[in-house]
């Protein structure tokens, strides 16, 4: 009995530490599609959403991510229904908080984002936390519509029209 607890204790010691290990994605190659939100006449946040596939030269497959923007770390999510970008990730906030430019999205697999978080909680900088890839999004800001309301133009036609009208029988009446 002895024997058969050491045999399995010797086991787990041996086993274990690769049973619990994630599997580390080596020379990524990514393929990505992003969109960004371009008018806000009808909404007050600006989305990023960044699709991508990934592929790595080890054969990782399902992998859990992690996507970071401006500070704010989100998980990234799998569809099985998009084979072509099965990796998605959306980001939202105020337009006036996410003005035109170019954003890089930096992505983490499970052991860089315990990294990223130590880094963050220590106040450290997390430019030495290292990315497995990063997708530059470019944003080319938010339209806010015309600078003169549609409504106040055909408001301000109308009344010139009617004035016009208003004058011409007017003067008509007293010739």
């Amino acid at each position: 009995m002895i024997v058969a607890g050491k045999t399995i204790f010797a086991f787990m010691l041996v086993i274990a530490p690769f049973m619990v290990l994630a599997d580390v994605c080596t020379s990524p190659s990514v393929k990505s599609s992003t969109y960004t939100t371009s008018e806000a006449s009808s909404s007050t946040n600006t989305v990023f959403i960044v699709q991508f596939s990934l592929s790595c030269k080890n054969g990782a497959k399902d992998l859990t991510l992690y996507a970071d923007i401006n500070g704010k770390t989100v998980p990234v999510t799998r569809s099985a229904e998009n084979e072509k970008y099965p990796y998605q990730v959306s980001f939202s906030d105020e337009n006036k908080n996410l003005p035109s430019g170019s954003y890089d999205v930096k992505f983490y697999d499970e052991d860089g984002f315990s990294n990223l978080r130590k880094a963050q909680r220590s106040s450290e900088g997390t430019s030495s936390v290292k990315s497995i890839f990063s997708i530059n999004v470019s944003h080319s800001g938010v339209w806010k519509g015309p600078l003169v309301p549609s409504e106040l133009v055909a408001t301000a036609t109308a009344v010139l029209v009617w004035f016009l009208a208003y004058s011409a029988r007017n003067s008509l009446q007293s010739s």
